[in-house]
């Protein structure tokens, strides 16, 4: 590429792109409002939620009273984040492990992953390697196919009672399962509808604690937002 097509920009020139208004800080678990498109760290906008229902920067009012359903994760926002940001995500997914380990609980799944993706990516390049040999290919295919295998049973595990409270809709022979925290409200209501032979999944809604839902929202979340002291 000719030198005059190149230009080389500081960090600082975007930050305010690519960090909170809510903590000022680089944005971790990115999630964006449906309405304006204005985008936050997970936590700080839920906190910010549970007393308002406008957006933080534009006070445009989200939902009158349900404006977390109506949030939804940027994950590729997050990822320019992390690729722009030396060490972020490095740092924080160090942070989550020691949360987990400091309250004695198991590291959940998905954070195990990246943790080891980000790892072993960092020591390919500290090491010069851009290709992995045959031994490497098989010992990776072989960790693939013994995660695959696992059906996310390595995940925090969360229970759930699935209750019908329509007269349209007939109710589970088995209302109770247990699957992965990190699983969302979307793949409770594909399994709801594939259960109940439904011709689609939209004609579902999931309610906890008679509000509804949202479906990129995890079980995860929903614990701790809905049924913390419960």
């Amino acid at each position: 590429i000719p030198k005059m097509m190149t230009r080389k920009i500081k960090l600082w020139d975007i930050n305010a792109h690519i960090t909170c208004h809510l903590c000022n800080g680089y944005l971790i678990d990115a999630t964006t409002v449906t309405e304006c498109l204005h985008t936050f760290c997970r936590s700080c906008l839920v906190k910010y939620l549970e007393e308002n229902n406008t957006c933080p920067t534009c006070r445009i009012v989200i939902h009158q009273s349900h404006p977390l359903q109506y949030i939804g994760h940027d994950r590729t926002m997050q990822d320019i984040v992390y690729k722009l940001v030396p060490g972020l995500q490095e740092a924080e997914m160090k942070k989550q492990r020691e949360f987990y380990h400091k309250l004695g609980m198991e590291v959940p799944g998905d954070i195990k992953g990246e943790t080891c993706s980000a790892k072993q990516h960092l020591d390919s390049h500290r090491n010069g390697e851009t290709k992995l040999d045959e031994n490497s290919n098989k010992e990776t295919s072989e960790e693939k196919q013994e995660e695959d295998n696992d059906y996310h049973r390595s995940d925090e595990q969360v229970s759930i009672c699935l209750e019908c409270n329509s007269s349209k809709l007939r109710g589970l022979k088995r209302k109770w399962i247990r699957c992965s925290a990190q699983a969302t409200v979307l793949h409770l209501k594909k399994f709801i509808a594939k259960k109940l032979n439904l011709s689609s999944f939209n004609e579902l809604d999931i309610l906890c604690n008679e509000e509804i839902l949202g479906k990129d929202h995890t079980l995860k979340f929903v614990v701790v937002t809905r049924w913390r002291f419960k």
